[in-house]
């Protein structure tokens, strides 16, 4: 089997929103956000906007994954064909010059069956939990900007957290993988190939706001979405990575050791087509 691995890619795909608007549109929904118990007092005696304080705010980048991969399988088999025969008097059949006998009413021929299979894997995975979840594919329509390979140790996003994906490419390259390899039973195997085209790191804007509800004591956390907008709550912050960057070694680790995961000796003929980001990493450390 041949395995083609390309590049891994990194982006961060552009805000829709800025911080003025999205804080601007969180203060509107802190009443909200609190749930039952802002509305309970909101029946008493509104609150006002002077009870709520907002202690924090975050601009960070959460992380996806977006695989491509396509397999295909071109094989010969042999292949059975009986063929039943109604009449008792029909004691054998001549087919293109061979005879063949009847035995308890039919007759059974052989062939040689030309096989193709072809499969493809378009697949999303949320980098916080490793999830998969196919609702991602729609921040692709908005506008991304690659990170070059030689700057992904160096990348910040201004003020802007930059939250590492939970695992590395080798793992989530090694899952899809897993699902395109089959066993064919054939008499000869013509071509077994799988083409990963596309390993993908995404990076989408999300902005936080942590309200205190001062004569409660309560405290809340609200969450836009920087490119749709939505809004959410009960989310969380990601203080801990302030000022972290990205450890392009450690995400983009995809190799012959990520086949090897799941076919050990298996033989396969692995030809890798990154190239480009192995140079680039070669010549910082040289440098």
């Amino acid at each position: 089997m041949e395995v083609n691995l390309t590049d891994e890619r990194a982006f961060v795909l552009q805000a829709q929103l800025t911080m003025d608007q999205a804080e601007g549109r969180a203060w509107s929904r802190k009443m909200d956000a609190f749930g039952t118990l802002a509305k309970v007092g909101s029946l008493l005696q509104r609150p006002k906007d002077e009870d709520f304080k907002l202690v924090y705010k975050e601009q960070r980048y959460e992380p996806f994954w977006h695989i491509v991969c396509d397999a295909r399988y071109v094989y010969e088999r042999r292949g059975e064909y009986p063929l039943a025969f109604s009449d008792p008097a029909v004691k054998s059949v001549t087919i293109d010059s061979v005879e063949y006998p009847v035995c308890g009413g039919k007759i059974v021929l052989t062939g040689l069956e030309h096989c193709q299979e072809d499969l493809h894997a378009d697949v999303f995975f949320d980098g916080l939990t490793n999830t998969r979840l196919p609702a991602l594919a729609d921040y692709l329509k908005y506008a991304a900007v690659e990170i070059p390979g030689d700057e992904l140790d160096s990348f910040s996003a201004g003020d802007a957290i930059v939250v590492p994906p939970a695992a590395r490419a080798s793992a989530i390259v090694h899952e899809v993988l897993i699902e395109m390899i089959k066993s064919v039973k054939a008499e000869h195997i013509l071509e077994d190939r799988i083409d990963v085209t596309g390993i993908d790191l995404y990076y989408r804007p999300v902005y936080a706001f942590q309200y205190r509800w001062l004569s409660k004591e309560k405290e809340t956390i609200v969450e836009y979405d920087g490119l749709t907008g939505q809004w959410q709550t009960g989310g969380k912050t990601f203080q801990q990575y302030m000022g972290k960057i990205l450890d392009p070694d450690f995400l983009f680790d995809v190799g012959v050791e990520t086949v090897d995961l799941f076919v050990p000796g298996g033989g396969l003929a692995i030809k890798l087509a990154k190239k480009g980001l192995d140079v680039a990493r070669s010549s910082r450390k040289e440098g």
